[in-house]
């Protein structure tokens, strides 16, 4: 069974930083394509960046400069590192695994809130 579980968000201030992470089990993230999307209230979710098991990473160009995705073999984990914040950026951030076979797996989510 495939669990994704995120921590790491809260509220920062603009311009601050925050470093979401996305606890995998069932799966070897390295082995899959891991993605971040994040949706704010009253619009859709988007993604916010990739990293496939090939290390090739995507970013949506709000975000491009500012966050980084990376992960951690040992632990299993992915990470988000999220600097110069900005109100726009608040929004629900969930952590998703691609499944080519199936349905997506998906994690609880975390909130974001960044103040002006």
């Amino acid at each position: 069974q495939v669990q994704l579980v995120e921590s790491g968000g809260g509220l920062v201030q603009a311009g601050g930083s925050l470093r979401l992470s996305c606890a995998a089990s069932g799966i070897i993230v390295s082995h899959n394509s891991m993605r971040w999307y994040r949706q704010a209230p009253g619009k859709q979710r988007e993604l916010v960046a990739r990293l496939d098991s090939s290390g090739t990473n995507y970013y949506a160009d709000s975000v491009k400069g500012r966050f980084t995705i990376s992960r951690d073999n040992a632990k299993n984990t992915v990470f988000l590192q999220m600097n110069s914040l900005k109100p726009d950026d608040t929004a629900v951030y969930y952590c998703a695994r691609y499944n080519p076979t199936g349905p997506d797996n998906w994690g609880q989510g975390t909130q974001v809130t960044v103040s002006s």
